[in-house]
């Protein structure tokens, strides 16, 4: 078989895997495929190339994406197993059958083993000591047990390193218990049986005093592993490698050489005792230990992957809360001793000014902090102030909302997540932007740009590090990254990127950008002006045709062509020119004219190269055009006499705001510098198995005290216990 043909034969392989993987049909495959092997990306792919793929949206088609990685890696490493074993001599056409038919990572791995290099092991030393053929003999019913024995007498008669009979017997059953160990069947039987019926059990650790800890719960505690959710795994495996805890994979392995032992012997006697006890050293010594560890990096990995996702979805959450839009800010960045830095930043996030006073503690007085604030607010003309929900948070919130109301200045206070703010204000992007200020100054700005735009303003800290997860430290890092990316880009290209004020982090995200492109379009843009029309683009060194198709649509221009502040693609252009001269009229009337649009009759535009999947996108952006997708901005106060835990008691009502979301519950901040936890089983008056089918990050929500433990920090909540007594609700904090 030529490479040609070998490489046509692997690919028609990979298209019947993926149909069968996705239940997907074959076409939708095979043009997927084909699209993300040219270098289409996956938001331009759902977006864009709907008529190719039947539609599939971002998740089917990242699944696609990961299974096409996977389909890859697992080519390649079977690539590097046939050259081993050819190498050594010992490939059969069968063997190389069996390892190109091979779907799992597991099972390749299964068929390499026996001629995989390896250390010295028992049997080896059992080879290098002439006892194969004596293992031979054993695993041979023509030849009598006496024989064997025999034979093992004269062995070691023949051998100084084999001091009696019986040793070089033990010799061989080292040779068949890994054997045993090597084949195929049997390890899959042992690792379908152990996931079945494994418990995963946890204890103190040996040399751990067994004090109390966060740890606690698992002292003595076990659970099925194929169970065991994916927080209270982490969370074991986080104190075993504290070593507080020791976590053993106990299998029923009395069951297991018993039915080993049913399906490897087929004998009696003397013969029969010797390979049972073989069989058990084979299960206890070799297999056993492979498979536990196989099985916990099994569990770890799909533990990795539900604690992934919990943190994707909420990242998304996060990245698409409603944006106060263009209003001049006044962000402050809350602190005691060191001060409280304000930084204002005007209608396009440009910064204006910054100030630092001190109202509570240090060297400056309250009433010379309320003038520093608002002659800031009067000179500037502050629409909003947002204050960090962290260190003196809530106190500087009541102070700025007082001095606002002392004076009749109609400016809205709300509070804003400073997660990650610390991280974005020692990175490159801030020294970039911000070279002479100080740190906290940048946080300020950072917390008023996230109150105008928080997608804007977030995308330029790392997503890990803005806090919306649990065990992010614990995971796959390389996997959370892509997972955590591959949200951000979905986020940016779902809203759409202003290219005249969108930074180089904004842009990097864009379809077909990235980072390197990203500040040349910066770059351009600070020596040439604004982009006066998306085309202008391809102006931009190295950006070239394949990169502006890929992200044109995603950029808005608001100046211009008046189809370039909308997500209709430039490839589209003369299509809309052509609805709006049958509507007689030009596209900029066309767009004003929502009656005009609404009658189109979209049937007759379908061609060979656009259905109406596309058509109805078209449809649906021009009565719309350039919208925000997201919604409607909100904010609203926590209560007034709740700002510390010591004002909570049992069975008071708050309104509060999710924080983050995991399997097991949400996080509420209720206003108090602690956020509270709903459990799972407290969200609604129903069997809820993940909180994120209930709630989500940033949603304002109406909460029950169930519990105060101040020595510990812990605040229990209830959602489905509030009594609705309509009062008019007074609610928390602005996500971000």
């Amino acid at each position: 078989m030529t490479d040609m043909q070998q490489d046509i034969a692997i690919q028609k392989q990979l298209h019947h895997w993926l149909v069968e993987g996705t239940a997907l049909k074959l076409w939708q495959v095979e043009n997927t495929v084909e699209l993300l092997r040219g270098g289409a990306t996956i938001p331009f792919v759902a977006r864009y190339r709907k008529e190719q793929t039947g539609e599939l949206d971002e998740v089917v088609l990242r699944q696609l994406l990961e299974q096409l990685c996977y389909f890859n890696e697992l080519n390649d490493r079977k690539a590097t197993v046939v050259k081993t074993i050819e190498a050594a001599g010992v490939l059969t056409a069968q063997l190389r059958a069996q390892i190109n038919s091979v779907r799992e990572k597991a099972l390749l791995e299964d068929l390499y083993l026996p001629y995989k290099p390896r250390r010295r092991t028992r049997a080896t030393m059992a080879r290098e000591r002439g006892l194969e053929p004596l293992a031979a003999q054993i695993l041979n019913q023509r030849v009598e047990w006496h024989q064997v024995q025999q034979l093992a007498q004269r062995l070691a008669a023949a051998n100084d390193e084999l001091d009696c009979a019986d040793m070089a017997l033990r010799g061989a059953g080292d040779i068949i218990a890994e054997g045993y160990s090597e084949q195929i069947d049997v390890r899959t039987l042992v690792r379908q049986r152990t996931w079945a019926a494994g418990v995963l059990k946890s204890t103190v650790a040996k040399g751990f005093d067994g004090k109390i800890s966060k740890y606690e719960t698992y002292y003595d505690f076990s659970e099925p592993i194929r169970h065991i959710p994916s927080h209270r795994l982490l969370a074991m495996r986080r104190g075993e490698k504290e070593d507080v805890l020791r976590l053993a994979l106990v299998a029923p392995a009395e069951e297991l050489v018993g039915q080993l032992a049913k399906k490897l012997l087929r004998c009696s006697g003397q013969r029969y005792q010797f390979l049972l006890d073989v069989v058990n050293d084979s299960y206890q010594r070799l297999l056993a230990p492979a498979i536990e560890v196989e099985l916990r990096l099994n569990a770890k990995n799909s533990a990795d992957d539900a604690a992934i996702k919990v943190f994707a979805d909420n990242l998304r959450h996060l990245l698409l809360a409603p944006p106060a839009g263009s209003l001049r800010v006044l962000g402050v960045d809350p602190g005691l001793r060191t001060g409280s830095k304000l930084a204002v930043v005007d209608e396009t996030g440009c910064f204006q000014a910054h100030e630092t006073i001190y109202p509570h503690t240090g060297k400056g007085s309250a009433s010379t902090a309320k003038a520093t604030f608002l002659a800031l607010v009067e000179k500037y003309n502050i629409q909003m102030v947002a204050v960090g929900n962290g260190t003196a948070g809530r106190e500087m919130e009541q102070f700025c909302r007082q001095a606002l109301q002392e004076s009749a200045v109609q400016a809205e206070v709300v509070m804003i997540s400073e997660a990650g703010a610390s991280v974005y204000s020692a990175s490159d992007c801030a020294r970039e932007e911000f070279p002479g200020l100080d740190l906290t100054i940048r946080g300020a700005i950072s917390i008023a740009r996230r109150l105008q735009d928080p997608l804007a303003e977030l995308v330029k800290v790392e997503p890990k590090s803005i806090g919306v997860g649990q065990y992010q430290h614990d995971v796959n890092q390389k996997e959370l990254k892509s997972s955590l990316d591959a949200v951000v880009e979905s986020c940016v290209n779902f809203v759409g990127v202003n290219l005249n004020t969108a930074s180089s982090a904004l842009l990097s995200y864009v379809s077909g950008i990235g980072p390197a492109l990203a500040k040349a379009i910066v770059r351009y843009r600070d020596d040439n002006g604004a982009f006066k029309r998306r085309k202008d683009l391809l102006k931009v060194s190295r950006l070239g045709a394949k990169a502006y198709q890929q992200s044109a649509g995603f950029l808005r221009v608001t100046q211009g062509e008046p189809l370039d502040n909308t997500a209709v693609h430039p490839e589209h252009y003369a299509l809309v020119k052509r609805m709006a001269s049958d509507a007689g009229c030009t596209v900029a009337e066309l767009l004003a004219q929502t009656q005009k649009i609404e009658v189109l009759a979209l049937d007759r535009y379908v061609d060979d190269t656009i259905g109406l999947p596309t058509l109805r996108d078209i449809h649906a952006e021009l009565l719309k055009p350039g919208r925000d997708p997201r919604q409607q901005f909100e904010t609203a106060e926590f209560r007034d006499d709740v700002t510390q835990m010591s004002d909570l008691h049992v069975g008071m009502i708050l309104h509060g705001c999710v924080t983050n979301v995991a399997a097991f519950g949400a996080f509420v901040d209720v206003g108090v510098h602690q956020d509270g936890l709903v459990h799972v089983s407290q969200l609604a008056n129903r069997f809820v198995k993940d909180a994120a089918d209930c709630v989500h990050v940033g949603q304002l929500v109406r909460v029950k005290v169930l519990s105060v433990d101040a020595k510990r920090r812990r605040i229990g909540l209830s959602m489905k216990q509030v009594v609705e007594t309509g009062t008019t609700a007074k609610t928390g904090v602005v996500q971000p």
